[in-house]
């Protein structure tokens, strides 16, 4: 008790300290922004205050809310990590509605309320304050970085659809060329005849290509836009192959192979993987009830035959 009533002293001398440093700097700019919405209340009419009233609850409170979310957020965390998060984004395919204001408004979002709710369960354990206070704040770092697992964890779905249909788009890519087609009108077909979010990125490429993006840069951006490998080989392969004049159709074939056999190679180094992750449930489950099978009507004799003598 002692400790949490000095506790208390300590972070109300701390409020009291930083709004008697404060109250001098802000009692202007305070008194100009209460002058300021006297003079903005004095001046609406009916009309005004019944169109604001009209206007859904989310743009009223929860959009100025959000606002003041993202401008703390933003003070919390590093320079660079709006633009990191942008470059999550894009490789989990930019989510709609989603952008790095939103997510690191989030991130201050869910801090607060997971280290109160943290805060509430762990003082109800009559637990030492010391203790409180850093479960608390691991609670915190938990909801702080929450957003960051899950927009890493949709990208990593994302980028595996990806791998899977890239060795068949880089067919159906090559077949194109090798028939005829310009390189513009393979990728518009690879685009419309399949599916998926590699679908997706062939025709945002197409689509760049057509508004006056070189084909070079529109291979850079999707380079820069994915974190996949094999799909960082194809782009540098093809922005090399226009640099240097070599035949579309050939390097399109050679990444095809490739793709394939890389593809190939994932498959049995899984297939070999199944025996090692079998062991455990082969070692903690299955034999252990296969030795009370086999063992237990033997034992039972055993106790029987030695009880009787």
């Amino acid at each position: 008790m002692i400790l949490w009533i000095g506790a208390g002293c300590i972070f109300l001398a701390i409020v009291m300290a930083i709004s008697i440093f404060g109250v001098v700097s802000k009692e202007r700019r305070g008194v100009a922004r209460s002058m300021a919405a006297i003079q903005a209340m004095s001046q609406s009419t009916p009309d005004m205050l019944k169109t604001e009233l009209e206007r859904p609850f989310a743009e009223r409170v929860l959009g100025p809310l959000g606002d003041q979310l993202v401008g703390t957020g933003r003070k919390l965390v590093r320079a660079d990590t709006a633009h990191r998060l942008e470059y999550r984004l894009n490789v989990a395919g930019n989510p709609p509605g989603w952008d790095a204001n939103r997510l690191i408004g989030l991130k201050v979002l869910g801090m607060a309320v997971f280290g109160g709710i943290g805060f509430l369960y762990i003082a109800g354990m009559d637990l030492p304050f010391i203790r409180v206070v850093l479960g608390t704040a691991l609670v915190a770092a938990f909801g702080y970085i929450l957003p960051n697992v899950l927009l890493f964890n949709a990208g990593q779905k994302r980028e595996k659809l990806m791998r899977n249909a890239l060795p068949d788009a880089l067919d159906l890519l090559t077949v194109s060329v090798e028939a005829g087609l310009g390189f513009d009108a393979a990728v518009d077909r690879v685009a419309r005849n399949t599916d998926g979010p590699l679908a997706s990125e062939f025709a945002r490429l197409l689509q760049e290509m057509n508004i006056g993006v070189g084909r070079t840069d529109a291979m850079r951006a999707m380079a820069d836009r994915t974190s996949l490998d094999d799909l960082k080989s194809f782009c540098l392969a093809m922005v090399q192959a226009d640099s240097l004049g070599i035949p579309i159709g050939r390097v399109l074939r050679i990444q095809s192979g490739e793709m394939r056999t890389k593809r190939r190679q994932r498959a049995e180094e899984k297939a070999q993987q199944v025996p090692v992750r079998m062991m455990i449930p082969l070692v903690l489950f299955i034999l252990p009830c296969l030795f009370l099978v086999i063992m237990g009507p033997a034992g039972i004799q055993m106790a029987e035959t030695f009880g009787n003598q």
